[in-house]
């Protein structure tokens, strides 16, 4: 790579090291002017462009040019600030993206188990504010349930030669219902009914083992247990509250001109230098 192409900037004192290419992401900035030497703001000192502005800001900005999304930590708070710098290089795509901050800010996402005990079966009731994770956890939990003789609730893996699985019920895209465990059936027959969580691939009829996999499952997937309560006495209802903050899927920072509030925004910070 020959020197024209890597270009060295001090972001008040914070080093950057990128390529010309990525700073022309969107040639009508002020990156890209700089380049050519038209922008009095950017001095070129031994070889490197400096820059008196937020070196920590100005990180992410880098990161959005390489991307072109945004990705912002879940902690990340400083928006006006950032949009104020995005305006100040010129990329007033990136600013209009960072001005809707509700777009970008992490949203809390709740889910809630319900588990019961009964006799010998045990009932499991998940809801979750966000859809998307509801479904992707009811893909990775199967029932299986066939018919056994003399066995109970600690038996240990099924002896039957054939276990079928079940649907899950879903009684809306927040809701996933099923259980485990054993009941009476004909004559000295057992139902079973035994659970998977994926990537595990062991059939647990215990509702309790059940129970900590699949508190297992949440815990690595992010989230953490906030809250235990117990519903109704009486039936042995128990409810754990789960949270987690989920990041925003990045967002793409369209090129130049495409948007009206852009264009109003350039103009109104080019009239203010």
């Amino acid at each position: 790579m020959s020197s024209r192409e890597v270009v060295v900037l001090s972001v008040g004192g914070v080093r950057f090291v990128t390529r010309a290419s990525t700073l022309q992401q969107f040639p009508e900035s002020r990156l890209a002017r700089m380049l050519n030497g038209d922008d009095p703001e950017f001095k070129l000192v031994n070889g490197e462009f400096f820059v008196d502005r937020d070196g920590a800001l100005f990180g992410y900005i880098m990161d959005s040019l390489r991307t072109l999304q945004i990705s912002l930590p879940t902690d990340f708070s400083d928006y006006q600030r950032l949009c104020r710098e995005a305006e100040f290089y010129g990329l007033f795509p990136l600013a209009d993206l960072l001005s809707q901050e509700h777009l970008l800010k992490p949203r809390l996402e709740i889910l809630e188990v319900r588990f019961s005990l009964q006799e010998m079966q045990a009932f499991f009731r998940i809801f979750g504010s966000c859809s998307t994770t509801v479904g992707a956890l009811a893909e990775q939990i199967t029932v299986f349930t066939g018919q056994q003789s003399g066995q109970s609730w600690n038996s240990p893996f099924p002896s039957q030669k054939t276990l079928v699985p079940l649907p899950l019920e879903r009684p809306s895209h927040h809701d996933v219902v099923f259980q485990c465990g054993t009941g009476y059936s004909a004559g000295d027959q057992f139902l079973a009914r035994y659970v998977s969580i994926k990537p595990d691939n062991r059939k647990l009829i215990n509702g309790t083992n059940v129970l900590g996999l699949l508190f297992d499952t949440l815990l690595k997937d992010g989230f953490r247990l906030i809250s235990t309560r117990t519903i109704t006495s009486e039936e042995k209802v128990e409810c754990y509250s789960f949270e987690r903050m989920k990041r925003p899927p990045g967002l793409t920072v369209t090129t130049p001109g495409s948007s009206g509030v852009a264009q109003a925004r350039r103009s109104q910070v080019q009239k203010g230098k």
